[in-house]
């Protein structure tokens, strides 16, 4: 995984070292992220439009934000496209399998062990699929 620090390492690093929290999103394929100081970039949209992108790309990317103290918290937001799967509860299972894959791995690339939230906002996909057995 390539791992792409907005603005340099400088505030990346400082963050990291000062526990402030930061903002990262992580290509479906695991291949590269993006991350931020959360002031550089406040939500997930604008980090990759300072990265870049149009910011329309936002559904191509497992979305972040983290620090040591509360860990990761997951924007878990199934596109109704993801890998093209037809079958709503395997999409959904699927991306959230993929989801944790990516983010452990991008976690444990920049030294943080820290656990994986969905906050309860985000959980209706999750919920969903309970539902659906």
């Amino acid at each position: 995984m390539e791992i792409i620090k907005y603005n340099g390492d400088n505030p990346v690093e400082k963050a990291i070292e000062t526990n402030h929290p930061l903002i990262a999103v992580i290509s479906f394929d695991g291949k590269r992220a993006y991350v931020s100081h959360i002031d550089e970039a406040f939500e997930h949209y604008i980090l990759l439009r300072k990265v870049g992108y149009t910011g329309n790309e936002i559904d191509e990317y497992f979305r972040i934000i983290v620090d040591k103290t509360e860990g990761a918290s997951w924007t878990c937001i199934c596109p109704p496209d993801y890998k093209n799967i037809p079958d709503r509860t395997k999409r959904i299972t699927t991306f959230y399998e993929d989801g944790f894959s990516a983010i452990s791995k991008f976690l444990a690339k920049i030294g943080y062990l820290v656990d994986i939230t969905i906050p309860r906002r985000y959980r209706r996909h999750i919920d969903a699929i309970k539902d659906d057995e």
